[in-house]
């Protein structure tokens, strides 16, 4: 068990989490969500083609959070992000993460495929905040973590925010 507190403060107090199974958010909501939001991200590194046998005991944020760490301490997850920046873009279809100058496409994500999202505070004392996106496949049988590193925490939280915002858009248009 990896105690995730720092200070006596619980990490789960900073997490700003977004699950696809939730209520509507709060906040305004666009029903025509055409925007594309950029943010400035590093890429940490992802955990890949999960058995969704082993999701069934990773529903909450904190259970996925701790599993990050452990994948971190297992060296499965670098602890530092590479030094490029890349830039992820939010919009009504999805999160597509790019290189700085754009002319490399490094991942995609459809919205469809986004199970959940959580930014949150690494617990190292360091500062460092990271944003965790839970993936799916087509047959929903296989899982994926792709974890990236933001300048602050409140990116974290305005990237989680946006993605929920396309969530609601998305929603709303399919029921009308």
């Amino acid at each position: 068990s990896v105690d995730s507190s720092l200070g006596g403060l619980s990490r789960s107090s900073t997490v700003a989490s977004l699950d696809t199974d939730s209520t509507r958010s709060s906040g305004q909501s666009n029903s025509y969500f055409d925007t594309c939001t950029e943010f400035r991200v590093k890429y940490l590194g992802a955990i890949e083609n999960l058995k969704a046998s082993l999701f069934e005991c990773l529903q909450g944020p904190q259970d996925l959070i701790n599993y990050i760490d452990l994948s971190q301490q297992y060296g499965k997850l670098p602890f530092t992000p590479s030094e490029e920046e890349s830039i992820l873009y939010v919009s009504k279809y999805g999160i597509k993460v790019a290189s700085a100058d754009q002319f490399d496409i490094l991942h995609r994500h459809p919205l469809y495929l986004i199970v959940r999202m959580i930014g949150y505070d690494d617990g190292l004392g360091m500062g460092k905040s990271l944003l965790a996106l839970k993936t799916t496949n087509e047959n929903q049988n296989e899982y994926s973590i792709c974890v990236y590193q933001c300048n602050s925490l409140e990116q974290a939280q305005t990237i989680c925010k946006v993605l929920s915002t396309a969530f609601d858009s998305a929603l709303s248009s399919e029921k009308s």
